[in-house]
């Protein structure tokens, strides 16, 4: 492990020698495409991270809050949306690798409140992916609270066999997440904040911002530019809840890059996020990530983020087995709540990646051709 560290840090300072023109490059590569984003989707303030060989370039744009008029920085919290659920699949692998769940169990093994449901026949796995049978994007809104959430699941039924079909889901992924949290004997927020996130070396990532943070968290703004930030319901926290900054996203994607840099047991959950369970449309699923082969067509990249996938059912492939992660692939997720846009994405065979937050909620589109842009120029 220590000559492996060594290697990476020596290499990484070697690469730092042409990082001046590099930076020059960069800064026009994004700005030409951030400047016009803002205008056009009236976006009060925006950050990219850029992450190459283990540096990583901040570029900041505009305010975190118009009525104080505060810069954006790297340091500014964002809301992320559902990039939350990669951190939430980390937690859960994590589970795994330290023996306190299996993905092939069944869901009402780790709540007994389950027994009787259709969640006796739905394992975690089939939760992780979106594939237990219909559950659908949010909560209906009766059930958006933690005393109703319970009933909903136990007189739920399945619109379809389990492992049929993915329909992208918040009640899904934030089941999983709460039953991970629950075999690790702790609620999902401390298990959260006090175990998975200093594990990932994040100082300034939470799912309940600190009150000596507050000041840093940016307002979010809707359609109308009006203030918004994230509403309570519920498996808030575990679906789209987690709140951080580009600093500490980039420090995230790196963890994901160079997974060997971690203690084992985070090694294992980083290599079972990345794992392949089935295909549909292009896209591989992984474990909260969504992974496909690379180098990516723009419009394959665009098609895999599109309202569709994330509205409607689609048939899915099982790989049988599972397919660890291949040499040349892309890793992505999207995210946003009502006032906040977030978007990830890395390549592993590059050492490449780039983070995108801003404090509007603006077309996933928009978002993956700025870093589409941004990582065909790292990769020119």
């Amino acid at each position: 492990m220590k000559h492996t560290l060594k290697k990476y840090a020596i290499s990484a300072l070697l690469l730092g020698a042409g990082s001046c023109m590099a930076a020059t490059d960069m800064r026009q590569v994004v700005d030409s495409h951030v400047t016009p984003l803002m205008k056009q989707q009236g976006i009060p303030g925006l950050t990219v991270a850029v992450v190459r060989h283990g540096k990583v370039q901040y570029f900041n744009y505009g305010v975190a809050a118009k009525d104080t008029q505060a810069p954006v920085t790297e340091n500014t919290l964002f809301e992320i949306g559902s990039v939350s659920k990669t951190f939430t699949a980390t937690l859960g692998a994590y589970a795994q690798a330290i023996g306190k769940l299996k993905l092939s169990d069944m869901a009402s093994q780790h709540l007994p409140a389950l027994a009787g449901s259709a969640f006796e026949r739905i394992s975690l796995l089939q939760l992780a992916t979106y594939t237990p049978g219909g559950l659908p994007l949010q909560f209906p809104d009766e059930a958006d609270n933690a005393s109703t959430m319970l009933g909903y699941f136990q007189h739920w039924k399945p619109a379809y066999a389990p492992g049929e079909q993915r329909l992208y889901s918040n009640p899904s992924i934030g089941l999983f997440g709460y039953l991970a949290a629950q075999s690790l004997g702790q609620p999902f927020n401390v298990a959260m904040e006090k175990n998975l996130l200093p594990k990932l070396g994040l100082t300034n990532t939470y799912v309940s911002v600190r009150t000596d943070k507050a000041s840093q968290y940016a307002q979010g703004y809707d359609n109308q530019q009006k203030p918004v930030r994230v509403s309570p319901g519920a498996l808030d926290s575990e679906a789209y809840g987690l709140k951080t900054s580009s600093q500490d996203l980039a420090r995230y994607v790196i963890a994901n890059l160079h997974p060997q840099t971690l203690e084992q047991p985070l090694q294992q959950a980083i290599a079972t996020t990345h794992t392949g369970y089935y295909t549909v449309n292009g896209m591989t699923q992984g474990l909260g990530w969504e992974r496909y082969p690379y180098p990516i067509a723009l419009q394959a990249l665009l098609d895999g983020n599109s309202t569709p996938m994330a509205m409607q059912p689609h048939k899915v492939t099982w790989l049988k087995p599972a397919q660890a992660q291949p040499a040349n692939v892309l890793y992505n997720k999207t995210g946003s709540t009502g006032g906040f846009g977030a978007y990830v994405a890395y390549v592993p065979s590059k050492d490449m990646g780039v983070v995108i937050l801003a404090n509007k909620n603006y077309p996933n589109a928009e978002r993956v051709k700025v870093a589409y842009a941004i990582l065909s120029a790292m990769d020119n």
